[in-house]
């Protein structure tokens, strides 16, 4: 075989061998976009991967960050770990402002003490000279002054309170926040409208006390020894009080306070159209003391009472009567006086 012959040959074996080791180009496996990496391994909740957890809601077409607040009700937010799609209750109790807390649902002035919820002037069951006050705490009970005895504007009878004494003309109102008690007396007539409001086992008898009158006097006209159309009293004996429950009894007149025997009275403004405080303390030696309006007016010793208590116009004597406005009626809590 000559030369040329057998380069020939061999040319076309390695040829053929070329081919069949080589692979060919449609075989090679394409390089993966960067964007396309990029875009399998995030998730469209802003998750890294498929098994990440979703850091935001979608709820009713708005995105919101995990743990963000309803604008529509503070008491649900969003957790995504527990639904994207739809804003999630927060628990019973749960702040949800400023002395608010969530109750079923809604966010609400409440209490929430010892797992229990409590409305706003709940007092403690366990002391009643303890409240539920959310402004000052909303997970514990809060002092108060007194304990409400009369709210004004509300029926009186609901309360525990007995009209006594009533003779015409004579009438009971209730007003926003109080109730009026308005007496007079018919031209020519022996005898005046008479009516007391009053409250049986308010003070103790034998312990010491403190009684809180908030209340407006419209009118008045001066009192008799005794007798008085504008009247408190920390004792009641029967309809109209013992000669000692009037003794001890606190008359209002036009521009002074004093007891009606009497012994002792204070100038003060009283119907100037303005709500007067009016306090009666008993002390431990049964010492009594009253202010009006944190000055101390009357003292008096030996102090007793049969533990019901009135407010009102106390007698029938003619041209002795009385408008007044009570707004409350408390007894002091101890820590007061």
């Amino acid at each position: 075989m000559s030369r040329l012959a057998i380069c020939s040959v061999l040319t076309a074996l390695v040829f053929v061998a070329c081919s069949e080791d080589a692979p060919s180009t449609d075989e090679v496996p394409a390089r993966p976009d960067a964007s396309v990496v990029a875009d399998a391994s995030t998730s469209l909740d802003g998750g890294s991967d498929g098994d990440a957890m979703p850091t935001s809601c979608q709820i009713e077409g708005a995105v919101h960050a995990n743990g963000e607040v309803d604008p529509a009700n503070p008491c649900r937010r969003c957790d995504s770990s527990q639904s994207t799609t739809s804003w999630l209750s927060l628990p019973e109790g749960a702040s949800c402002g400023d002395g608010k807390l969530c109750a079923a649902g809604s966010c609400a002035v409440k209490c929430r003490i010892d797992g229990a919820l409590h409305e706003p002037g709940a007092a403690n069951p366990a002391n009643e000279c303890e409240e539920c006050r959310p402004a000052a705490s909303t997970t514990g009970w809060s002092p108060r002054e007194t304990v409400p005895l009369l709210v004004g504007g509300i029926d009186p009878a609901t309360q525990g309170w007995t009209t006594l004494a009533v003779s015409q003309p004579a009438s009971l109102t209730l007003g926003a926040d109080y109730t009026r008690l308005a007496t007079s007396t018919n031209a020519g007539a022996r005898t005046s409208g008479q009516q007391l409001l009053t409250r049986a086992m308010a003070v103790p008898t034998d312990k010491p006390f403190g009684l809180r009158v908030i209340l407006q006097v419209e009118a008045v006209t001066p009192h008799n020894q005794l007798d008085s159309g504008a009247a408190i009293l920390g004792s009641l004996t029967g309809s109209v009080g013992s000669s000692a429950d009037r003794s001890q009894m606190i008359y209002l007149d036009s521009d002074r306070i004093g007891w009606a025997d009497d012994t002792a009275s204070f100038s003060a403004a009283v119907t100037n159209g303005e709500y007067h405080t009016v306090d009666l303390v008993v002390a431990d030696d049964r010492k009594a003391t009253v202010s009006i309006d944190g000055a101390v007016a009357l003292t008096r010793n030996n102090f007793t009472t049969t533990g019901t208590i009135a407010v009102g116009d106390q007698t029938n004597d003619p041209n002795v009567d009385g408008v007044m406005r009570v707004r409350s009626v408390g007894r002091i809590c101890p820590t007061v006086h």
